[in-house]
């Protein structure tokens, strides 16, 4: 008997895997995480487990027809395994039919996902490489996770640091750091993950060690749970979507009392009288003073000026979380607190100013390697053509209508073929009914995939792909200075490929095959990735181990060259020197560049603006009396492994736990572990019941990640509790067009009689050519 255990690196940590005879037997953390997640847990029993794809799958209805069209309805049929050779030539004539026919603006590959923590077997990467071989394809732009954000931190900071990188490090907040101000909270189940992966997990270490050294956490969100674990924090709960009126109000006590700091806006700043006009009311005739903020949000008035007066007294520094721009008028809430850090004169000091997105993943706040990791090269697509990412119904349902994204007018193309490889938009998407219906207008729609998701159910060809534990490939990330040798630990399951393979095959039928492969196969590259590190390494001081020794050892530790750096310490040093990258080389209070757009929905500073579903809104929070949050899950890193052993272990009869305030409940006749029906006029969908104090009345959160589990092909009942049936989609406004999931209104009830069974996780019905063999089992 054949057995190994070796290290490998995943989006939510770095675990030791054990194997006999090509199945995997053991998942348990690396010990040198301090803080590790469960969610690896997960792999065991699904790696191998009956949802796997098992061989190339066409949907029956579009084999059989006019491939000009879809035929049937994409979601509700059978599909025909068929040989990998068949499926690639059928996928490459298609893919041929499309350009010659349309032109590679028809062909859409957001492919927004993350497949893959390793480096050379990211999923979209690979498909954007293999699609600008063969003359391009319409792209996306911006992130679902904090698309807002990436447009208004450009026109106010210059950049996106502090968002996704070059935070504030944890080191200068725990040492300097008085008073931590969360806005959103600082939930530890965001921090469990990193894009490229995690070794150690170290924010709730780093914010006990700041309150050990007096620093008092406050937790401003509707959920008291929204705090860190193991960390004392003051709950000052707020309304959803009122953060800008709390921010604008805390402005407006600065300037009263004269508490805010002129020098350092004179200074860094530009635009603030615009500003200081709007909050004292002088612009509009409303103060946004803390009587008006509180009958907004629910936050008493002193505490708001209590606040306010401690911000000013201590080293502050302001933590806004990524959920917060996920709402209508998104870009709002980051402006505002932008304008409030500078009020405070704090930004650019030593646990003190702002930053976005800590604990929205374990890397915000971890000092950087100093030097970039390299990746797969993508080469350059020709085709100019894109979208917000957050705007694919819209692109699908309207094509060559207009729209209006950062002061541009664009139109959507004429999209004809889907290519997916990495991600699952039946998870991210908002309004999944709509999203379905859209999904019906594409002639062709491709999808790589390991487990039968909702994509793959919706998609017209599957091809079957490996995962991390079938491959070989390298763990970097530049906030980790562990790097990982990701050795292959089991036998590939059923047919599947590696999307590389795919690709090669594919390259191969089009006569771009040395043009994709450059005449490597999978292990060159790998080592060719590693070489380019060793160079990038060795250019700021940085010693690698030589290959050999490093794939022998399956991992080594690097020095780090960065160790602490706060935001915008350079600019403060010298506001000349380190000009911002904004018109006036400064933060810009006020820009003249949104007002230029002539935007009614962003103007050109922060402001207060009614989301469109408000609970202050009386005729829509009649019918739908209650705010629906779509956090991320603790279980599972957005909708992966779902079907895992840690997921499951969290749903209630069998679906998404949605939390519910006691008095709300009890005013429904709902009782802990009920299954309950949550609908608007979206759509609607089941889920368990969990009772809570942690949550202000008026409120209940439904995580995202259950899998789409349509009781009929949808439009229809949704059993298994997926928040996005019923969240909008819409724009949070014509600047970044990103998505509004997090401005949603609803009604829940006791569903009383025999609940549908749960089927998300039953494989489709799949059909087998004349001549082939039954389907293997994978069990």
């Amino acid at each position: 008997m054949e057995s190994r255990t070796l290290l490998t690196t995943l989006h939510w940590g770095t675990y030791e895997v054990s194997a006999e005879n090509g199945r995997l037997v053991g998942v348990e953390p690396w010990s040198g995480d301090p803080d590790p997640s469960p969610i690896g847990k997960s792999m065991l029993g699904t790696t191998q487990g009956n949802m796997r794809v098992a061989r190339p799958a066409i949907r029956r209805g579009w084999l059989e027809g006019d491939r000009s069209s879809p035929i049937g309805r994409r979601g509700g049929e059978p599909f025909v395994e068929v040989p990998w050779e068949t499926a690639l030539d059928i996928l490459a004539a298609e893919l041929g039919r499309v350009r010659t026919a349309h032109g590679n603006a028809a062909i859409y590959a957001g492919s927004y996902g993350w497949a893959s923590a390793g480096r050379f077997h990211h999923a979209q990467s690979q498909l954007h490489r293999f699609l600008n071989t063969i003359g391009g394809y319409t792209s996306s732009v911006l992130s679902y996770s904090y698309g807002a954000a990436e447009i208004i931190l450009p026109h106010v900071l210059g950049s996106t640091d502090g968002l996704t990188g070059n935070h504030s490090t944890w080191d200068g907040i725990e040492q300097h750091s008085q008073l931590i101000v969360a806005f959103g909270g600082l939930p530890w189940r965001n921090a469990q993950i990193q894009g490229g992966g995690s070794a150690r997990h170290e924010a709730s270490a780093a914010l006990r060690n700041a309150a050990a050294n007096g620093a008092r956490l406050i937790n401003i969100s509707p959920v008291r749970d929204d705090a860190p674990r193991s960390v004392e924090a003051e709950w000052l709960p707020l309304r959803p979507n009122s953060d800008t009126a709390v921010m604008l109000a805390l402005c407006h006590v600065l300037i009263r009392e004269d508490l805010h700091d002129g020098a350092f806006l004179a200074r860094y700043c530009t635009g603030f009288e615009s500003v200081r006009a709007y909050i004292v009311g002088e612009s509009d005739g409303q103060p946004k003073d803390p009587a008006w903020a509180a009958s907004l949000s629910g936050v008493a008035k002193d505490k708001i000026i209590a606040l306010a007066r401690e911000m000013a007294a201590r080293r502050t520094i302001l933590m806004v979380s990524w959920s917060l721009q996920r709402a209508d008028h998104g870009e709002q809430p980051y402006w505002a607190a932008i304008t409030l850090a500078a009020l405070l004169g704090q930004i650019g000091l030593a646990g003190g100013g702002i930053g976005f997105g800590y604990s929205s993943t374990n890397g915000a706040g971890r000092p950087e390697l100093g030097f970039r990791w390299p990746s797969v090269p993508q080469g350059r697509n020709p085709v100019p053509d894109f979208i917000p990412a957050a705007r694919v119904a819209d692109m699908l349902l309207d094509p060559g209508g207009s729209f209006e994204f950062n002061g541009a007018s664009l139109s959507y193309p004429d999209v004809r073929l889907v290519y997916w490889a990495g991600g699952n938009p039946f998870h991210h998407h908002q309004d999944l009914n709509r999203l379905v219906e859209a999904w019906q207008r594409p002639e062709t729609i491709i999808v790589h995939e390991p487990f039968w998701t909702a994509t793959a159910r919706h998609a017209d060809i599957v091809l079957p792909v490996t995962t991390p534990l079938e491959w070989n490939d390298l763990a970097f990330s530049n906030r980790e200075n562990l790097i990982v040798a990701m050795k292959q630990a089991i036998d590939p399951v059923g047919e599947a490929r590696d999307d590389y393979g795919i690709f090669a095959g594919l390259a191969k039928r089009l006569g771009v095959h040395e043009a994709f492969t450059e005449g490597r196969d999978a292990d060159e590259w790998i080592r060719l990735l590693y070489a380019q590190a060793c160079e990038n390494a060795d250019a700021v001081g940085i010693d690698m181990p030589p290959f050999e020794r490093f794939w022998r050892d399956g991992h080594a530790e690097l020095t780090r060259k960065v160790t602490s750096q706060t935001l915008l310490g350079p600019f403060r040093s010298d506001p000349e020197r380190h000009r911002l990258a904004t018109p006036s080389g400064r933060i810009e209070l006020y820009s003249s560049t949104i007002d230029g757009f002539g935007y009614d929905d962003c103007r050109g500073h922060a402001v207060w603006k009614e989301p469109r579903e408000w609970l202050g809104n009386s005729e829509l929070a009649g019918r739908f009396p209650l705010h629906l949050l779509s956090p991320q899950p603790a279980d599972k890193l957005h909708s992966q492994l779902d079907h895992g052993s840690v997921s499951r272990a969290g749903k209630v009869a069998g679906r998404a736990p949605l939390w519910i305030n006691q008095a709300d409940a009890a005013a429904r006749g709902i009782r802990d572990g009920d299954i309950v029906f949550v609908s608007n006029d979206r759509g609607s969908c089941l889920a368990g019941a969990v009772l809570t104090d942690g949550l202000i009345q008026g409120v209940v959160q439904l995580p995202t990640g259950a899998w789409f589990d349509p009781s009929e092909p949808a439009p229809s009942l949704e059993k298994h509790g997926n928040p996005n049936v019923l969240t909008p989609d819409r724009g949070t406004s014509r600047l970044a067009q990103s998505p509004t999931c997090n401005s949603t209104l609803v009604q829940v009830s006791r569903f009383d009689g025999a609940a549908p069974p749960v089927t998300a996780f039953e494989p489709p019905v799949i059909l087998n050519l004349p001549g082939m063999a039954g389907r293997r089992g994978l069990s």
